[in-house]
C-alpha cells in the first residue's frame, strides 16, 4: 500500500515488493535468509548503477581513459636514441597479453612491479577502462588518493566513513596504483590491510602496481601477494618511457665517464705491432700488515710482448665482441693492469647500450659504498630496493675484484649474494679482476667454482705486459 507524500524506494508495479523496494523471504527457521532483508529486483539495477557512478567519480578514470590496449606500445618509446632489447620487448608483450586477458575474465590477482614509467599505470588502467566499458562497477585509484578519501570521509556531509571503505574493500574491480608510495602510518597500513584481506578471502578482482620490491611491503599485505594461487606477478624490465636515457641508479655506471666512454670495440688495438717489445711495468699488489691497515708493494719488471700473448688478447676480445651480440652467461676476464681487461668490459657494456640495453658496470668498491650509502639519515632509497635493483640488472659488469680480505665480512657477503642469485637465474654478468687464476680461485673459492661452470661461464686469463698509450704527434706545420 503506497502512503501519502512517501516517494517509495522501488517499483510501485513491482509485483515481490509493491514498491517498498525491500523483500523478506518466507523460509523457515534455520534457512540462511530467515529473517534478512534484501534488496528487490526491481532496485537491483539502479543501486548497481548508483554504486557505479559513485566508483567512477572516486576514480581518476576519467584523464587515464586514452591509455587502453591497442595505444600501449610493446615496442617502448619510440622517440627514444635506442630501440629496446628483445628481452625488454618480450616483458611487454607477455604483460600486456595477460592484462588483456584478465580484463576479459576478471579472475584472480595482478600484480605489475617495475620502475618509474615503464608501463604500469597504462596498463592498469587499460584493465579498468575495459570493465568499465562493460559495465563493471570499477574503482581505479592511487593508494594516497585512496587513503585521502577514507580520511575525508570521517567529515563529509555526503557520505560515512563506512560506507565509504565499504564502497572501496566491496568493488567488483579494485585497481590500487603506486602501492607504496603512501605515508606508511600504522593508521594507512591497517587500512590497507584490512581492504586487501577483505578482497583476498572473498577472491575479489584486484590489480596492484608497485615500484617496490616484495621485501619493503608489510608483511601481511606482502604474505597475500605472494600466493601464486591467486596472484599472478609481472615484472616489466623497461626504462622509464618517459626518460628513455636514464637509469634507476643515476651515479653508479662507470660507462658515462670521460675515459671509459672511449672504451669500444671501434677504437680496440689489437697489438700486433708490438711483438718483441720490451715493456717496464710496476707491479702492486696490496696485502693487510700486522695491523690491519692495507698497505701496498710495488715491483718493477721488463716483459717483452711475444705472439702467445697476442693470441690470448685475441681470444679474450672475440669472446667478449661475441658476448656483446648475444650476452648469455658470465665471462670473467682475468690479467694484470693496464692489460685491455677493462676496455673489453666497457666495450661490452657500450655495445649493449647502443643496442639499446641497460647496462651497469661498476668498481667493486664503488659499488659497496652506493650500497652503503642507503644507511644514512636522510637517504631517499631503501637497501633492499638498491640491493634489489643492482641483483637484477639485465646486464652486470664488475669491475676490479681483489683478494678476499680487501673486504669486510659484509662486503663479501652482500658480493655472494649479488652473483649467487645472478648465476641462478642466469642473468648475464661480466667479471674483471686483476688476480691471476690461482689467487683468484683461493680468494673467491665458491665465486671460482661457479665461474669452472662451462655451461655457463667463460674465462679467459689476459696475462700480458700493459698497454702503453702512444703520445699523439702534431701534425707537420702544426702546433702541438
Amino acid at each position: 500500500m503506497e502512503l501519502k507524500g512517501v516517494t517509495p524506494l522501488g517499483n510501485p508495479d513491482c509485483p515481490y515488493c509493491h514498491g517498498v523496494g525491500y523483500v523478506r523471504y518466507d523460509v523457515p527457521l534455520g534457512h540462511e535468509k530467515f529473517g534478512k532483508i534484501e534488496l528487490c529486483v526491481c532496485r537491483s539495477q539502479d543501486v548497481a548503477a548508483k554504486a557505479r557512478s559513485r566508483l567512477y567519480t572516486l576514480s581518476s578514470l576519467e584523464r587515464l581513459s586514452h591509455l587502453t590496449f591497442e595505444n600501449f606500445s610493446v615496442a617502448g618509446n619510440l622517440k627514444a636514441r635506442h630501440a629496446i632489447t628483445q628481452i625488454e620487448k618480450d616483458s611487454l608483450q607477455v604483460a600486456k597479453n595477460f592484462c588483456q586477458d584478465f580484463s576479459a575474465q576478471l579472475n584472480g590477482w595482478v600484480l605489475l612491479e617495475g620502475s618509474y614509467g615503464c608501463g604500469k599505470t597504462h596498463l592498469a588502467a587499460a584493465i579498468a577502462n575495459a570493465a568499465v566499458a562493460r559495465g563493471v562497477p570499477t574503482l581505479f585509484i592511487t593508494v594516497p588518493d585512496l587513503l585521502d578519501s577514507l580520511r575525508f570521509a570521517y567529515n563529509s556531509p555526503e557520505t560515512t566513513f563506512e560506507a565509504r571503505f565499504e564502497d572501496i574493500r566491496g568493488a567488483s574491480l579494485l585497481v590500487m596504483d603506486d602501492f607504496g608510495t603512501h605515508n606508511a602510518t600504522g593508521w594507512a597500513q591497517e587500512k590497507l590491510f584490512q581492504i586487501i584481506n577483505y578482497r583476498y578471502i572473498n577472491k575479489l578482482p584486484t590489480v596492484v602496481t608497485t615500484n617496490l620490491v616484495l621485501d619493503e611491503i608489510e608483511s601481511r599485505i606482502r604474505s597475500r601477494l605472494q600466493d601464486e594461487d591467486l596472484v599472478r606477478r609481472i615484472r616489466l624490465l623497461t626504462l622509464d618511457y618517459r626518460h628513455p636515457e636514464e637509469t634507476s641508479n643515476p651515479g653508479l655506471s662507470m660507462l658515462a665517464l670521460r675515459d671509459i666512454k672511449e672504451m669500444t670495440f671501434l677504437n680496440w688495438q689489437d697489438r700486433q705491432n708490438e711483438i718483441g717489445q720490451e715493456i717496464v711495468t710496476v707491479t702492486t699488489t696490496e696485502r693487510k700488515n700486522a695491523g690491519g691497515y692495507t698497505v701496498k708493494d710495488k715491483e718493477i719488471a721488463r716483459e717483452k710482448v711475444t705472439a702467445e700473448h697476442i693470441v690470448r688478447l685475441k681470444k679474450a676480445h672475440d669472446a667478449a665482441a661475441d658476448f656483446a651480440e648475444n650476452p648469455r652467461g658470465w665471462l670473467a676476464l682475468l690479467g694484470p693492469s693496464y692489460c685491455g681487461k677493462t676496455h673489453l668490459a666497457a666495450a661490452v657494456g657500450h655495445y649493449r647500450a647502443g643496442m639499446g640495453g641497460q647496462a651497469i658496470m661498476t668498481d667493486i668498491s664503488v659499488l659497496l659504498d652506493y650500497l652503503k650509502q642507503t644507511f644514512r639519515p636522510n637517504a631517499d632509497v631503501s637497501f633492499d630496493r638498491r640491493f634489489f635493483e643492482i641483483r637484477t640488472a639485465p646486464l652486470l659488469i664488475l669491475d676490479g675484484f681483489k683478494e678476499s680480505n680487501m673486504n669486510s665480512a659484509w662486503a663479501e657477503d652482500k658480493l655472494y649474494q649479488i652473483l649467487n642469485y645472478r648465476y641462478y637465474d642466469n642473468l648475464p654478468t661480466v667479471i674483471t679482476s686483476a688476480l691471476d687464476p690461482d689467487s683468484f680461485a683461493v680468494s673467491h673459492p665458491s665465486l671460482w667454482n661457479k665461474l669452472l661452470d662451462p655451461t655457463k661461464c667463460q674465462v679467459y686469463s689476459i696475462d700480458m705486459p700493459p698497454y702503453r698509450r702512444q703520445k699523439v704527434r702534431a701534425r707537420k706545420g702544426k702546433t702541438s
